[in-house]
């Protein structure tokens, strides 16, 4: 069972699948389908089409020399049948898959390492720019207390001490005291409905 690459986009073509086209050179151009086969036709450069491995390989999306790539190469001087050569050849087949996987998952990996940073940049901007948005309401109270307490600090801070006796003072204390209850209880309503 023979595999081909489509001349267009470098997929496998599978048996009883895709189209040939042969040149009056005598050049077969195999497509694995109509798709590739049409944009052929139109004259397209792969290498333009983001869609081929043409195209991603001229980019450096994907890797494009590589030792690996050199067993998938046509032969085409026969060799006689051998039972031992197939089965040496169908291990080494395997072991070419493993090597050749394991090395795009690293390019892929050193690829991606640029745009992580990239990325980890932006999330933080994002987050300092919309931290209201992620605040949970535990931390808007510790804010607006704060805040609360700050106000209340100043109003007491402008407050003119009088001299009075130590029994109007004591009701006077009394009374901020009740004051100062009733608003926090108002604090926490407006908290409670947030």
């Amino acid at each position: 069972m023979r595999l081909y690459k489509c001349w267009f986009c470098s997929s496998t073509i599978y048996p009883g699948h895709g189209v040939a086209f042969i040149r009056n050179d005598a050049t077969i151009f195999r497509f694995c389908r109509s798709k590739c086969h049409k944009n052929f036709k139109m004259k397209r450069n792969p290498r333009k089409l983001p869609w081929t491995k043409a195209f991603r390989t001229t980019r450096g999306k994907e890797m494009a020399m590589d030792s690996t790539f050199d067993f998938e190469r046509k032969r085409n001087v026969p060799i006689r049948y051998n039972r031992d050569i197939v089965e040496a050849t169908l291990r080494a087949i395997k072991k070419i898959d493993e090597v050749r996987v394991a090395r795009a998952k690293r390019f892929y990996a050193n690829r991606m390492k640029a745009f992580r940073k990239m990325d980890r940049a932006k999330e933080e901007e994002e987050i300092r720019k919309n931290i209201e948005l992620i605040a949970g309401p535990a931390s808007l109270q510790r804010e607006i207390i704060a805040q609360t307490q700050r106000v209340t600090d100043e109003l007491h801070e402008n407050e003119k001490p009088r001299k009075t006796t130590a029994r109007a003072a004591e009701a006077r204390r009394m009374n901020e005291d009740d004051d100062d209850d009733d608003f926090l209880f108002f604090l926490y309503s407006v908290i409670a409905a947030v």
